[in-house]
Parts: C-alpha cells; structure tokens; sequence
C-alpha cells in the first residue's frame, strides 16, 4: 500500500493524527526533502528506510514504490504541506494506477492556512474579499495565460501566491497591471509554522526590496490584497439582527 501523505505546513505537530500513524507505521518513506520538515521522520520506526526524493526522478520514486510493494511493505510517500497544491502527485497516482498499486492520500495542513496564521488574517472577509485565488508565477514551468497574475489580479480577490519569491519584481508589475494599486497591503510569509517562521508586511509595490532587505529569496508565500488592511464589515452569522436555521434575531 501507497500512502500520499500531507506533511503539513512545516511543524511537525501539524500533521494529522492518521498522518503520524502512517509515518510510525511506515517500511518505507519518501519524503519531499526540499520542503519538508525533516523534524517529522522522528515519527519512522528505526529500520525504516527513508529516500529524499529531492536527489530522485520520477522513475527512481517509482521504482523504490514498487519494490516497497512487491516485498509486501508499506511505503508513505511524504509531500509538503497538502498533496493536492503543487505536489505532482497524480503523475505518480496514474502510473501506480496503471501497475493495479493500491494507493491512498491522506491531506495535510496547506502553507497556505500556515501563512494566515503567522499573519493572524482571514482570507474571507465580508465586504472585502469572499475569495481566495491560490496560483503562481510563469517561471520554468509555464502557467496557461488565462491564469496569468495580470488575469487574476483584476478580480481584486486575495491573492496567496506560491513558488514565486525569486520574481517578486515582476510579480509586483503583473499585480499592478492587473488592477492592484501599488500601494495594496501585500506580505511576504517565509516558512510559515516552522521554529525560523518570518513575517514581513510590506505592499504590492515593494516587494522585492523587502524580500531583498531582509535576505529573503525562497521558500516564502505572498499574500496580497485588503484582507491585510483594517476595515472590513461585520458577519452576518452573528448579528444579532439575523436568524439563522439555530437562532432566531434577538433584535
């Protein structure tokens, strides 16, 4: 059996309970090494054999899952934060698929919750924002132009933007071609929830010079939009003017 587990937003405390049941009971584990914290393979058993598959390709993780399998072992495949983001995980569930290998996928707490934590935001607030675009830059790997930054940007919705800190100067020109002013609060979240977590508050406009200033260069989320300012509207939910199915208004 294949286990996809999400590791988390870097704490090794934040994975799930059936997460860390999986690692302790693991033959086999095939961390992401780049971006996992390697705190968590403290949860393997002692003769469990562990692989960074940052060092491997796609037909080496492959190949350790199938020879996992064939000695009747159970294998965790350990991706950052949760396997559904950025974690190239179905290329790996099809070809698993395709050898009749059964495999499940356990989620994980996303970096990008980690990094609204860090920031103590909400994403969602009434009268502001009531949507969250989680996307990237076009860098080595292209992103379709409908998804362009520009194209999202002018939605005027908060922005959570991964794998994109070594372009922050064009990021900031794509957000303001959009429609971002440059003047909209933006942050720069660098490894959200792990011990050496930073928080840098900035706007759309400087990006870079913050993320340079303070020798940031990877590893780091940016949020964008005025879920980051101070005005926003009250809730309905607990208004005390408004029912809802549990509670009649009380005014």
């Amino acid at each position: 059996m294949i286990h996809f587990v999400g590791a988390g937003s870097g704490a090794p405390d934040l994975i799930t309970l059936r997460g860390k049941t999986y690692l302790e009971q693991a033959d086999v584990i095939i961390y992401a090494g780049s971006l996992v914290n390697p705190a968590l393979l403290a949860y393997a058993k002692p003769d469990c054999r562990i692989y960074n598959s940052a060092e491997m390709t796609l037909r080496e993780v492959l190949a350790v899952m199938e020879q996992a399998e064939a000695a009747g072992q159970t294998t965790v495949r350990l991706h950052t934060g949760d396997p559904c983001l950025y974690g190239a995980i179905r290329e790996q569930m099809d070809r698993l698929q395709a050898r009749g290998i059964a495999f499940d996928v356990c989620p994980g707490v996303s970096s990008f919750c980690g990094a609204a934590a860090a920031l103590r935001a909400e994403y969602t607030l009434p009268g502001v924002s009531q949507s969250v675009v989680i996307t990237r830059m076009a860098g080595r790997t292209a992103v379709p132009e409908r998804e362009s930054i520009r194209s999202f940007a002018a939605h005027g919705a908060t922005m959570v933007i991964f794998l994109s800190t070594g372009l922050l100067r064009e990021l900031s020109g794509e957000l303001e071609a959009g429609g971002y002013s440059a003047d909209t609060p933006a942050a720069i979240v660098y490894k959200a929830t792990w011990p050496e977590e930073k928080v840098l508050r900035c706007t759309v406009g400087t990006l870079f010079e913050t993320a340079e200033k303070n020798g940031v260069y990877k590893t780091a989320l940016i949020v964008v939009g005025h879920c980051l300012a101070g005005e926003y509207e009250l809730s309905r939910l607990y208004d005390e003017s408004f029912s809802t199915e549990f509670r009649e208004a009380k005014v």
